[in-house]
């Protein structure tokens, strides 16, 4: 998204925010792959050009792997955890972020709605991340949510991935899996 023509204004409270965007290169032999993390690297750049100030950076981004060990610590330390997948598999990144919080004062997960993990998460701030100004309120949500309501959801975010951990979804995909009829020996099914 270009920047072009924006604001120098700086919302009152946006000091008080910090933006850390983790972005590993998984598939960087490829051309479209290399061409976005060009094009974010310019904005981001852009970004903090416009808005940072000497002692508060707006938006910090990593482009390069990091340790568990530090991303758990990551994740513990974010008051808002913001998984937004345009599309996804499990988005193993929005469990980690939860398993990793702090059950007296946990953070808050808002969630992508095409993340496959946010059929299993129902308490997180569902959005739709095409959709800038619904994801900018749920932001603002998570942001003044009451200590008591994070740790509701967050207790039952727990509770949920205890129990439906890969053990469960093992189990689950076996017993789909027996369901599906065998064909008879010697005889291929086309159909």
């Amino acid at each position: 998204m270009p920047m072009s023509g924006c604001s120098r204004t700086i919302p009152r409270r946006a000091r008080e925010v910090s933006y850390l965007q983790i972005a590993a290169t998984s598939r960087g032999d490829v051309q479209e792959y290399r061409e976005m993390r060009e094009e974010l690297d310019g904005l981001s750049g852009h970004i903090n050009g416009s808005y940072g100030e000497f002692d508060w950076t707006p938006l910090r981004y990593l482009n390069r792997p990091m340790a568990r060990r530090s991303l758990s610590g990551l994740y513990r330390a974010s008051k808002i955890g913001l998984v937004t997948p345009l599309r996804d598999g499990m988005n193993l990144v929005a469990k980690e972020y939860v398993a990793a919080q702090d059950p007296e004062d946990p953070g808050v997960l808002v969630l992508s709605r095409f993340a496959g993990a946010s059929y299993q998460m129902p308490e997180a701030i569902i959005v739709n991340p095409y959709d800038i100004k619904g994801v900018a309120d749920a932001l603002q949500i998570a942001r003044y949510m009451s200590l008591q309501e994070r740790r509701e959801r967050f207790d039952a975010l727990m509770d949920r991935l205890r129990k439906e951990d890969v053990a469960h979804w093992r189990d689950e995909f076996l017993a789909e899996l027996a369901k599906v009829p065998v064909p008879a020996p010697g005889r291929a099914d086309n159909g």
